[in-house]
């Protein structure tokens, strides 16, 4: 599996894909840097405990971009295959079509999860450096506690996951504006706000999408040994 994903890296060309990913990082860095005077001390209960207003941006701007950028990988290394007919050369080769679907689908995830971790790591860490030039508290960005690093981590994972949602949408249309858009809208409905209402740190909410993110996965790929893919 390992080396199939490393292929797929290799045939994906991941190396753009690192750039804009350091790219997005950087912009994201700037841009919080730039806003992170007006933070103060508020807190927000977002997520999955207290934080202050700074992490919390740091959080729902991180989490956003990557939820539009898990889909235009997905996209990128999916749909395109399937709108430019490639995936049926793929499919003649003598691997399980399943697998070939797990390994495209688990190098997309794997690359996302640890790209979004990294990248909230490079900016939590340049704006610790500049706390007193940004007037920030140690308290803003709670390195040495351990609900921070939870809080996290699955946060991560959990907003790549649901970023999936779209590619059921786009197999089945095989259109990756679909998956792109789909994502967005994802990105949308979980961070916007609506007259006051907003489902931003609802736990429910984030453990349906997964549930049904997985749910429609699995529909989507479990009959692709015979399916027709033309």
């Amino acid at each position: 599996m390992l080396k199939l994903i490393r292929l797929e890296y290799e045939k994906g060309n991941i190396t753009k894909h690192i750039r804009n990913a350091a790219i997005m990082t950087l912009v994201l860095l700037l841009f919080l840097i730039m806003t992170a005077g007006d933070a103060g001390a508020d807190t927000t209960s977002m997520g999955f405990y207290k934080k202050s207003i700074i992490n919390a941006a740091v959080e729902l701007y991180s989490n956003m971009s990557y939820i539009v950028f898990t889909g235009v990988m997905l996209a990128v290394f999916i749909i395109e295959e399937y709108e430019k007919g490639t995936i049926n050369l793929m499919f003649s080769y003598p691997i399980n079509r399943k697998k070939i679907m797990l390994t495209k689908i688990g190098a997309v995830w794997f690359f996302n999860v640890s790209s979004l971790v990294l990248s909230k790591l490079f900016i939590y860490g340049i704006l610790y450096i500049l706390s007193d030039f940004l007037h920030l508290s140690t308290n803003d960005i709670p390195l040495s506690s351990l609900m921070f690093w939870l809080d996290m981590l699955l946060s991560s994972v959990i907003m790549i996951s649901i970023a999936y949602i779209g590619l059921p949408l786009g197999l089945k249309t095989k259109s990756s504006k679909v998956t792109v858009v789909t994502a967005a809208l994802i990105a949308c409905f979980s961070y916007g706000n609506i007259n006051g209402y907003t489902l931003l740190g609802n736990i429910y909410y984030y453990a349906f999408l997964v549930i049904l993110t997985a749910l429609l996965l699995f529909l989507s790929i479990s009959n692709i040994e015979t399916k027709d893919i033309l």
